[in-house]
Parts: structure tokens; sequence; C-alpha cells
């Protein structure tokens, strides 16, 4: 599959992020530099935790039968240590539904396990790069 970003000619930094036939805009902050038009690169990345994590326990319980009627999911990030190495992100669900404490417990297993919480966590990302003249 592929991602494909492009500049916003009418922007400083703003890129068209379109991915299948969904269409969004990311760019950065005005303390980056752009027009905070859209969510930046950090923004995207902690997205993806909360949204793996509440599709993975929605899905979870519907296969289980488990009565989840809502699911919210914050996720807070403290970047202040990212140069030294460490980006802290917690996530907080939160879950209605006539669910037991034992339901609850086993939906809080369920997010710690959803893909991208491995991806970023338990799996080596290999990287390449290649930059190119447009043509």
């Amino acid at each position: 599959m592929a991602i494909e970003l492009n500049r916003i000619t009418s922007a400083p930094m703003a890129q068209t992020l379109t991915i299948r036939s969904h269409t969004l805009v990311v760019d950065g902050t005005a303390a980056e530099g752009g027009d905070d038009t859209g969510p930046n690169p950090h923004d995207l990345y902690d997205a993806a935790l909360g949204s793996c994590k509440a599709l993975t326990v929605l899905w979870y319980a519907r296969r289980k039968g488990i009565p989840v009627s809502d699911v919210r999911t914050v996720i807070e990030r403290d970047a202040s240590d990212e140069r030294a190495g460490t980006y802290r992100l917690a996530a907080r669900m939160q879950i209605s539904g006539e669910l037991s404490d034992e339901q609850l417990q086993e939906l809080q297993a369920v997010a710690h396990k959803c893909p991208v919480h491995k991806l970023m966590t338990a799996v080596t990302t290999e990287i390449t790069t290649t930059v190119e003249r447009m043509a």
C-alpha cells in the first residue's frame, strides 16, 4: 500500500495526505513554521496508537459478545525527553456498556495488544528513504 503526500503550494509546509480514497491535510504548527491547517506528524503518530486501541477493543468486544456501547480514547503526549530518546504516550480509555469488572480488565489487556502498540514498542522498523529530482 502506498501513502502519498503532496505539498499544498499556497501554504509554507502543508501537505495533502492521501490514503486509499481518504484525504486530509498535514501541516506544521505555527511554532514549527506551518499554518496549523491540520495535524502534524507527531499528532498522526499519537492518533495511530489511540485509534488502534479503540478499534481493537471494539473488534474484540464484538467478536466475544462483550456489550460495549461506546469507547472514548485520549492520548496524552510527553515529548519533553524525545531528543534524549524517550517519547511518552499515555492512553486513557473510557468504555461504556453493561460490563463486569472482569470484562473491563479483559478489554484493558486487549488494548495493550493492539498492533500499533506492538509496532511502537516491540517491533524493529526498517526505513529506507530515497530522494530524487521531481520530473
